[in-house]
């Protein structure tokens, strides 16, 4: 199919690694950036993102229209546009063609992000939504959704795979690594680990773990600024330990980290949870820990296993493969049912 596909596609958004993953599933994908439609002063950025109203709103939804006008595609694909209007949507259906939304954040949450406002108006008018979790279905379904399919986050085979033969501590200058942001309390159970003694290291925005950690804990456990594609996958590499949070204010089952890392082969030791546990066997596939304690114990007993981190980071990518962790496996799903809702007219 042709697949007029709108999110932020630049370097590190995972919404363009999910296009090439429709490519290689063999459809036409024109890409729409939507991170050029802001204004130009931060203070009506801040406005405009919270309100969803303004002279970009307007212009991002006549763009969109123009384009698919121009492009005729089977498909409008949605990646976390808030600024989408009802009016765009109905405009796409009567020109025939089938709308999607993929929104791994939950907007029914209890994080209460701003910016919801258009997305919820645009709920009915979409012919399918994608989720990641149980209660987002029903979310969607009360709030007249027409069809919702769940799938899982996923890693990227292109950029996310494991380090070559023969990749050992020797080659590792991460013992305990976090990459991300300081969502929950995860400031709090990290700088804990730090004071522990215990050799953790931070990767995720400067500002926002600034705001999160004491300057004592930035210090001592802070190591870089955000990465990205290939350095985002050595961090994951040159770890002797990689740690996933849950997103408990998004009422995530599972972690789309968690899939990035075993895709890359890495040690994973995740949060545990109901999700986590139907998708790796625990002490197996990956490793789990419940509050700062076990998180402290399991750190104590691994990170001098090379061995065993070894084995259970092979078995993660293993299981990864075998049961389609992928963007390929998992937007096939999503295309099926797109081929079924299109088929169905």
């Amino acid at each position: 199919m042709k697949i007029l596909y709108a999110g932020f596609l630049g370097t590190g958004h995972s919404a363009g690694y999910r296009t090439r993953a429709l490519e290689r599933l063999g459809h036409e994908v024109v890409r729409f950036e939507v991170g050029g439609y802001q204004a130009g002063n931060a203070l009506l950025r801040k406005v405009e993102f919270r309100l969803t109203m303004g002279t970009q709103v307007a212009r991002l939804n006549a763009d969109l229209l123009q384009v698919a006008r121009e492009e005729k595609p089977d498909v409008f694909w949605a990646d976390k546009v808030l600024k989408l209007r009802p009016a765009t949507l109905k405009a796409m259906r009567a020109m025939g063609i089938t709308t999607v939304s993929y929104m791994i954040d939950n907007a029914f949450g209890p994080r209460r992000d701003p910016g919801w406002r258009l997305y919820v108006k645009c709920v009915p008018y979409f012919d399918l939504h994608v989720t990641q979790r149980d209660v987002s279905v029903r979310d969607y379904l009360e709030r007249g959704a027409k069809n919702v399919i769940k799938i899982q986050t996923a890693f990227e085979p292109t950029l996310q795979y494991p380090p070559a033969a023969g990749w050992s501590d020797k080659d590792r200058d991460r013992e305990i690594s976090f990459l991300g942001t300081p969502y929950d309390n995860r400031a709090t159970m990290l700088a804990r680990l730090g004071a522990a003694g215990l050799p953790v290291t931070v990767s995720g925005s400067e500002t926002a773990w600034t705001r999160a950690l004491s300057r004592e804990a930035k210090a001592q456990i802070f190591y870089s600024d955000l990465l990205y594609d290939d350095l985002y996958r050595e961090a994951i590499w040159k770890s002797k330990i990689n740690i996933s949070f849950l997103t408990r204010a998004n009422l995530d089952e599972y972690t789309h980290k968690s899939f990035e890392i075993a895709g890359c082969g890495g040690f994973l030791l995740a949060e545990r949870c109901p999700g986590h546990a139907a998708k790796f066997v625990e002490d197996q596939e990956a490793v789990f820990f419940e509050g700062v304690e076990e998180l402290e114990a399991k750190v104590r007993q691994y990170l001098p296993d090379e061995a065993a981190r070894a084995r259970i980071g092979a078995a993660g990518r293993a299981r990864a493969v075998r049961d389609g962790y992928d963007n390929d496996t998992q937007l096939g799903l999503v295309m099926e049912r797109v081929a079924a809702i299109r088929g169905a007219r």
